[in-house]
């Protein structure tokens, strides 16, 4: 039987190494495929369509809405961003657990409209070490620190949102932990409905 793969949302604050995470996840595993959010936005010198986005004209966008095709949408600077339902669902019917980097928002979104989504939240092993790692970086101002410390504040209140809280202190070990939460979410009988609809089927129940 062919198995479909999962959705994955990865959260974190900014400065928990999310971003790494998700390149590595990508690049060390080839059951993983990145989601590739749609936005109104013009490409940037370097960027391709169908890889860094699909880019579309608002008119495009905004049809897409209309017919239920994004899982998530918001609008930034005046540019919309969206998560395509459709690249989306082919890629998990081949087979690949998709792995979306979001915003706690659109998270919750799209958690109400694919609730057997696996939701994770990164975060490091504590707010002294969040704003070490942020202060590490060279290149914030101390206006944008304190900026993102307290949207630390407001995205905190949206954990328990999540199904899992993945602190990453060391990468090797936050990789290997986030590959078995998956697997652990992925064999709960919820997150396995073609399996059970199959074994009812086969064993003759309902």
């Amino acid at each position: 039987m062919d198995k479909k793969g999962a959705l994955i949302i990865i959260s974190g604050f900014s400065g928990a190494g999310k971003g790494t995470l998700v390149k590595r996840l990508i690049s060390d595993y080839d059951r993983f495929a990145l989601s590739i959010s749609m936005t109104t936005r013009a490409p940037r010198e370097g960027e391709v369509n169908g890889r860094e986005y699909f880019f579309v004209t608002k008119e495009e966008f905004e049809k897409t809405i209309a017919e239920d095709g994004l899982l998530e949408h918001a609008c930034y600077v005046g540019n919309y961003y969206g998560t395509p339902r459709a690249y989306v669902e082919e890629q998990m019917a081949a087979g690949k657990d998709v792995i979306l980097e979001i915003e706690v928002q659109g998270a919750v979104q799209i958690k109400a409209k694919f609730p057997e989504a696996i939701l994770i939240f990164v975060t490091p092993p504590s707010v002294a070490e969040l704003e070490r790692r942020l202060r590490g970086r060279g290149t914030e101002t101390e206006e944008k620190i304190q900026g993102r410390l307290t949207r630390a504040k407001e995205e905190v209140e949206f954990i328990p949102d999540y199904d899992f809280i993945l602190v990453n202190d060391e990468l090797e070990e936050c990789i290997k932990d986030a590959v078995n939460l998956i697997d652990a979410a992925k064999s709960e009988p919820e997150r396995s409905g073609e399996l059970m609809s199959s074994l009812r089927r086969d064993l003759g129940v309902g």
